[in-house]
């Protein structure tokens, strides 16, 4: 399935636990200490760098961009460093999120309070994620380096649902697709 961003929640009620989804459009790469400084910010009544409403957050590490390339490796991070700043995000209207691992169960149960999206990145393939990546600036938090806000422009950049709105989750299921029963 082919979504573009910003998000709405036409889009997102149609995409369901363990669907593939190709995203096209702009995304905001955050990790830990830029989310810290989102949340204070928000707890504070300060503005953001950006508007949340409708948008994707990618947990991402960036590495240096190569020659003619807007970006190096583009590979996810682990989504549960996160976990403590997201509520917060959702509630302030941020709609997806891409990054790898599982969420706790109060992230999850965020995701369908705030109708929103949890997908994941396949951890490895950071070089070929890059090639989805046309675009990429830091737009707040210099000083924090490979975890300053950054926004990028991609063009079919391939994830999997894992949290949707309905509550399912990709890789509970996938553990029950193959979980044996124990006999006595």
């Amino acid at each position: 399935m082919q979504i573009s961003t910003p998000l709405t929640d036409e889009v997102i009620a149609g995409l369901h636990a363990g669907d593939a989804v190709s995203i096209t459009g702009t995304l905001y790469v955050a990790r830990d200490a830029a989310h810290k400084r989102l949340v204070d910010a928000l707890e504070a009544g300060r503005p953001l760098p950006f508007d949340l409403r409708g948008q994707i957050i990618y947990y991402m590490g960036p590495s240096p961009a190569p020659p003619g390339r807007p970006i190096g490796s583009a590979g996810p991070t682990t989504s549960y460093r996160m976990d403590p700043y997201t509520p917060a995000l959702l509630r302030a209207g941020l709609k997806g999120m891409i990054g790898k691992g599982n969420r706790s169960p109060d992230v999850r149960d965020a995701i369908v309070r705030y109708r929103a999206i949890y997908f994941a990145s396949v951890g490895g393939a950071a070089a070929l994620i890059a090639r989805s990546v046309r675009e990429a600036e830091v737009i707040a938090y210099p000083e924090l380096g490979p975890e300053a806000v950054q926004r990028l422009e991609v063009v079919d950049l391939p994830v999997i649902v894992i949290n949707d709105v309905y509550g399912g989750d990709a890789y509970e299921a996938g553990k029950a697709a193959y979980r044996r029963e124990r006999t006595a």
